[in-house]
């Protein structure tokens, strides 16, 4: 099998759409993680992400009556707009199925390469399933994002290219990993080729459907998929690409947002590329790789997957960026309430920078600050400041990994409620479309009291929310049923020490 994936990756027809895209140097990055770093610019292509490839030479293995009638995919990300291009140049009609909560950015690019697109539903399943709707009305043919042979032999000229363009030592590659169509190509070719080569897939840790696959020998539906890297985020990997990467892969390794924006950062700085998050998602597994091992004068690679990020996001991913490169820790610090204590704790401090303090008055005798304080990257001295400031005599709880307190905690201000009252709080992820808090609250029973509301747009498909809700005593042990039926992912806060510190 390994053999006639690589002859069809040598026969692969993408560069009637695709180039040949180069592999630049990290060279900041590099001196300072004592290796050599390169990265594989995929985020110069047309579309802006290696989709074309695979999309292209699928289209290319059509029959003239399969083409006369025309193709259609059901995508909100990169393949869309590889498909759309592809369908172009050939001349083809192409249908693409997006869900309605698809960043209006994204369904423009698509119209804008000729592409037909149609709205609907308000998740992925739901416009692949009026996808199948459209097949079976007008029999236009199904051009998958990953789990096709042809698709997998095209992305699978990456791995052709890399080895072309690098002849010297190479230690490993790493790879972004969705439904596997990428890994499963550049695996192939490159083991075939250079079997002493490691490949290394990179996850998002909460759309690791690989990693899952392989603890558990077969594929796995995962129970939830994070949608912050939406162009990795699959729920099962590819029937097609699990049977070639199986036995190819050498490890596989999950990162979480934090990093990822740590990642994102550094190939700008080396590259001025901006990368979306799943396009830094190897790069971001190459750091922790890194890290993890002691690795020191190795060459590796990865893949910087696609650059199709709204620009809205980029404060989001500018806000995680310290956090991932675990130069900040972010805290909350009991101090009297009385004057000079901020002056007393900064000189506390020492020479180290302040990078956020939050503070409302809420109580005569303490005060709860929210503060950043800078660390040295990677975070080992961390713990040596909340040493030093416990030892100083104060309360320290660290919230650097607490995702209620930086997705909402350090943007609310306000204070406490004057009186003290019962209130259930809950983190959710709303769909980015009209409707979507009507269609909450519309689920809710009429007697419940909404006591707390945080939201913040990303720029990305679904929106953060906080909820603070005063709910009577006989419907406590209900509430998650109310939240199941509506159908939005949430997780439950109400003994978050981030919110008992600073919103109770």
């Amino acid at each position: 099998m390994l053999e006639d994936t690589v002859k069809k990756i040598l026969q692969a027809r993408v560069y009637e759409a695709a180039r040949e895209t180069p592999i630049s140097p990290a060279s900041f990055l590099s001196r300072r993680l004592n290796n050599q770093i390169l990265i594989k610019r995929e985020d110069l292509q047309p579309v802006y992400s290696f989709k074309i490839r695979g999309a292209y030479n699928k289209m290319a293995q059509l029959s003239d009556e399969q083409k006369a009638k025309g193709v259609i995919a059901a995508s909100a990300g990169n393949h869309a707009q590889g498909l759309a291009l592809a369908a172009r140049l050939m001349g083809v009609k192409a249908v693409i199925v997006m869900p309605r909560i698809t960043p209006e950015i994204k369904v423009a690019a698509v119209r804008a390469r000729g592409a037909k697109v149609v709205l609907k539903g308000d998740a992925f399943a739901a416009a692949a399933e009026h996808a199948q709707t459209l097949i079976e009305e007008y029999g236009y043919t199904y051009i998958p994002p990953f789990d096709d042979i042809d698709v997998v032999a095209g992305q699978g000229t990456i791995g052709m290219e890399i080895l072309h363009q690098h002849s010297g030592p190479l230690d490993a590659i790493f790879v972004p990993v969705g439904g596997g169509g990428l890994i499963a190509g550049v695996a192939a070719y490159v083991k075939y080729l250079r079997p002493e080569i490691k490949i290394i897939g990179v996850e998002s840790e909460d759309s690791a459907c690989l990693k899952a696959a392989l603890e558990a020998g077969e594929r796995v539906v995962l129970d939830q998929v994070g949608v912050f890297a939406e162009g990795v985020a699959v729920a099962q990997i590819g029937e097609v690409p699990f049977s070639i990467v199986r036995d190819l892969v050498d490890e596989v390794i999950t990162v979480n947002t934090d990093e990822m924006c740590a990642a994102v950062k550094d190939i700008f700085e080396d590259t001025r590329a901006v990368s979306e998050t799943s396009g830094a998602l190897s790069l971001a597994g190459l750091k922790k790789y890194i890290q993890q091992t002691g690795a020191e004068g190795e060459t590796l690679l990865c893949i910087n997957s696609g650059a199709n990020t709204n620009f809205d996001r980029l404060q989001h991913i500018a806000e995680r960026t310290e956090l991932g490169e675990q130069r900040e820790a972010i805290l909350a610090v009991t101090i009297p309430e009385k004057p000079g204590s901020f002056k007393k704790f900064c000189k506390t401090i020492g020479k180290r920078m302040v990078t956020e303090f939050n503070y409302r008055y809420a109580d005569p005798e303490q005060a709860h600050i929210f503060v950043g304080v800078q660390v040295k990257p990677g975070g080992e001295d961390r713990q040596a400041v909340i040493d030093k400031l416990r030892e100083a005599g104060y309360p320290v709880e660290d919230l650097t990994d607490n995702e209620l307190a930086k997705l909402h905690i350090r943007h609310l201000g306000g204070g406490r409620p004057k009186e003290h009252f019962e209130e259930e709080v809950y983190r959710f992820e709303f769909p980015e479309r009209p409707g979507a808090l009507v269609n909450f609250l519309t689920h809710l029973p009429h007697d419940w009291n909404i006591s707390l509301f945080h939201y913040r747009n990303h720029g990305a498909a679904y929106g953060r929310v906080l909820v603070g809700m005063q709910v009577p005593n006989g419907d406590r042990t209900h509430v998650e049923e109310y939240f199941d039926a509506i159908g939005y992912r949430y997780w439950k806060e109400s003994e978050n020490p981030a919110y008992r510190l600073f919103m109770a």
